[in-house]
């Protein structure tokens, strides 16, 4: 079984590879999942393709699930801890100019310094975060 999801992740990290590389190859631009939302969000930004990398984004698992048994997601019922959670993403996000996939995968890939510390921002803020929600507040 390890193995099947281990195929399914390479899968994955190669269609989302060649996703920021047409991406980047047509539009010139770093594939970002925040920055796509927030555009198709605004008045002017809105077009059908970004619309589509959305509904692309929220019917895979379903996709996924007509192959294989989607993996069981452990979420909190605390709703004050998923707002305040929600919140620091889109803060970290707008103060880092962009999101993990913008920063991690692509601008990683591009050799950009900024993105390689961000990352690795990101990475200790989850670290410690968990370490606090799970170890110092037991939720």
């Amino acid at each position: 079984m390890a193995s099947f999801f281990s195929l399914t992740a390479l899968l994955g990290g190669l269609l989302i590879g060649l996703a920021a590389m047409i991406y980047f190859l047509f539009l010139g631009r770093v594939m970002g999942v925040s920055g796509i939302l927030s555009t198709t969000l605004s008045r002017h930004g809105f077009t059908v393709w970004r619309a589509l990398f959305i509904v692309g984004i929220l019917i895979s698992p379903w996709i996924y699930s007509l192959f294989a048994e989607v993996p069981v997601a452990e979420l909190t019922n605390n709703k004050m801890l998923l707002i305040i959670g929600g919140l620091l993403v889109g803060l970290g996000a707008g103060l880092s100019s962009g999101c993990t996939s913008g920063h991690s995968i692509c601008g990683i890939a591009r050799l950009s310094p900024s993105s390689v510390v961000v990352t690795m921002i990101f990475m200790v803020a989850g670290g410690v975060s968990v370490f606090i929600v799970k170890h110092l507040l037991g939720l």
